[in-house]
């Protein structure tokens, strides 16, 4: 099959197309037949030699697909030969054949393409993850979003608001702080003309937000202590910003504050399959009834994976970054 590899750790250009086997299933798993394949930032971490790969994972990169079961034990599953869904998996996405774990296999929503349905799994497992198990997102609160307009942000958005939570996002300029809003914000924030602390409390009548969806890290973290509200709850997804913060541990005591982190791709089988069931029942209908969609902002296809990720790295896309294979 053909698939893209890491030649070395480095630039966009390390990452080459290549000849390798088909993958071989271990129990539990699906050959599928890869239609399309998300870019994730993962990916590039990855690709920079900064995210090892997980023990007995493909060393190609690519973590989320969709395309047809094509091979693989389907016993007691609701699946079938030639399905088409879409997947979550530890590596190996950016290839014409893909071994997933049949748990994190979703279909493909009723309406939706292949390659609309591939840039689902990463962001909606991550999203559902820690902003709504996690961090325990509830009715009547609010939830504000760094990032707005990367695959988890618009995910974020999109499913906070469709659940009827007020939510706030931050982005890098003004058209993507609209971006944000026509999604469902109720406010874009621009964190570089603006202090998202400040925004925050004149929004929520010096409340605070009671959740912050938080990929950056760093030295934002004391900033999202201040405007949380009491109770207020942190989940730290990604340290874009810097791995080191100095926080007042004096307000986390007193406000009853919680920061929580996790990361999802070296987490068992089992816990990610329980995620697909959530989302099968939750999420899935919301796509059907037109409450979310996917937003995709370019598709390149399989050999062109350097200039993907090259996009990726500008940050100036909104929404995902596609691989096209069939």
């Amino acid at each position: 099959m053909r698939a893209i590899e890491i030649k070395q750790p480095g630039p966009p250009d390390v990452l080459q197309l290549c000849e390798r086997p088909v993958p071989e299933l271990k129990p539990g798993e699906v050959l599928i037949r890869v239609h399309a394949a998300g870019i994730n930032r993962p990916d590039v971490l990855q690709r920079l030699g900064h995210y090892p790969v997980p023990p007995g994972a493909s060393d190609l990169p690519g973590l989320e697909v969709a395309g047809e079961i094509v091979d693989g034990d389907l016993a007691g599953s609701s699946f079938q030969k030639g399905d088409m869904v879409c997947a979550l998996v530890q590596g190996g996405g950016y290839a014409e054949f893909c071994a997933a774990p049949l748990l994190q296999c979703l279909p493909v929503p009723a309406g939706l393409s292949p390659l609309e349905a591939a840039s689902l799994p990463e962001n909606y497992f991550t999203v559902w993850s820690n902003v709504f198990d996690r961090a325990k997102l509830a009715a009547g609160e609010t939830l504000l979003v760094q990032g707005g307009t990367s695959g988890i942000g618009v995910t974020a958005i999109q499913l906070a608001a469709a659940f009827g939570l007020r939510v706030f996002a931050t982005a890098g300029s003004a058209d993507k702080c609209r971006a944000t809003e026509s999604l469902g914000a109720e406010r874009g924030i621009d964190y570089k003309t603006e202090d998202f602390v400040a925004v925050v409390k004149s929004l929520t009548g010096n409340k605070g937000v009671d959740v912050i969806l938080d990929m950056v890290g760093g030295d934002y973290l004391p900033r999202e202590i201040d405007c949380l509200a009491d109770d207020g709850r942190i989940a730290l997804i990604a340290l874009l910003g810097g791995a080191k913060a100095n926080i007042d541990l004096g307000q986390v005591l007193r406000r009853r504050l919680t920061i929580s982190g996790s990361t999802l791709r070296p987490r068992p089988v089992a816990f990610k399959g329980a995620i697909a069931a959530d989302l099968r029942e939750h999420v899935w209908p919301l796509f059907e009834a037109g409450k979310v969609r996917p937003v995709i902002f370019k598709t390149f296809p399989l050999e062109q994976a350097a200039q993907a990720h090259a996009l990726m790295e500008s940050s100036t896309h909104i929404g995902k970054i596609m691989l096209q294979v069939v």
